[in-house]
């Protein structure tokens, strides 16, 4: 598979480029900085490109298979009110019409499912503004004719193994930590499988 990747210098983005890349696939890196990316694949096209351009992520998406979005904000622009998640998953979506791409797979947040215990409301309440951005962009997505998956995973950690349980439409019973290859890797095998299609999937370790 043609897989193209939003926030590969991140966590699980790297993640997922290890794995796909290990598996054969053919991964496009869109980023920023392309100079964070040190490793060398023959699989792997590393491609400069602002995210705000629609027409230049058109362009460089044409000819994938699926679009895997791993981006998050960082630690500082979480506690701020902010709508990056909602507004690159408009963004996205327009690319991925132009593009002729069905496939999305977003990396969202448990924290959205309802219930929880006092941390899992600590949590909300700390990164509200986060929490309401990832809410603006699942609905944008879950509103589009797109075939898209949203994986909202538990607290991530960097703890070894690429493991996970999965659930549609709830956190399993695992679901209060997992590594971020473990997310990568739920990724990987949906898009591989079909699987998940126009699903929210609770993940776990």
């Amino acid at each position: 598979m043609r897989f193209f990747v939003l926030g590969a210098n991140g966590k699980t983005g790297s993640e997922f480029l290890d794995l796909a890349l290990a598996k054969g696939h053919w991964v496009t890196a869109y980023v920023r900085s392309p100079w964070k990316i040190t490793r060398r694949d023959p699989g792997l096209t590393v491609v400069q490109g602002d995210l705000t351009n629609v027409e230049g992520m058109a362009e460089a998406m044409k000819g994938h298979d699926a679009v895997i979005s791993a981006l998050g904000p960082t630690p500082g622009e979480a506690f701020k009110p902010h709508h990056l998640l909602d507004e690159m998953a408009f963004r996205t979506a327009a690319a991925m019409e132009h593009a002729g791409v069905k496939k999305v797979y977003f990396v969202s947040s448990a924290a959205l499912f309802p219930g929880g215990g006092p941390v899992t409301r600590l949590f909300r309440w700390l990164f509200r503004h986060h929490v309401e951005d990832l809410r603006g962009a699942e609905k944008f997505l879950a509103d589009s004719r797109l075939d898209w998956t949203i994986a909202r995973p538990p607290r991530l950690d960097k703890i070894k193994g690429e493991s996970f349980t999965s659930r549609e439409g709830a956190l399993p019973k695992t679901g209060f930590r997992m590594s971020f290859r473990g997310v990568a890797n739920f990724m990987l095998q949906a898009a591989e499988k079909g699987a998940n299609a126009r699903q929210v999937v609770g993940l776990g370790r």
